[in-house]
């Protein structure tokens, strides 16, 4: 992959992460929260692929378990039924 090419990749995943964390900051409910997550699942995606491509391996494995826990939270707005804040002690 060339430089400008790592450059848009790495822009969006910085950006995506950035909208990410406002949608679910905004509290707009479980809708708005779990396309958040999804919107932080591209994002890792895009740190992996950009940490492994420049021998920044910590960024990836950070973003590898950073997808598990965004993959929970889309799990938890999107696809589970109940509401996950009622669960929480």
């Amino acid at each position: 992959m060339d430089g400008s090419a790592m450059e848009i990749l790495k822009w969006t995943a910085s950006i995506g992460g950035m909208i990410a964390a406002a949608m679910i900051a905004w509290n707009g409910g479980r809708r708005l929260t779990g396309w958040g997550f999804v919107v932080f699942l591209g994002a890792s995606v895009a740190w992996i692929i950009s940490g492994f491509l420049t021998g920044e391996n910590a960024l990836a494995v950070q973003n590898i378990v950073l997808f598990g826990i965004n993959a929970l939270g889309v799990y938890r707005y999107l696809w589970r039924k109940d509401d996950p804040s009622e669960n929480a002690s």
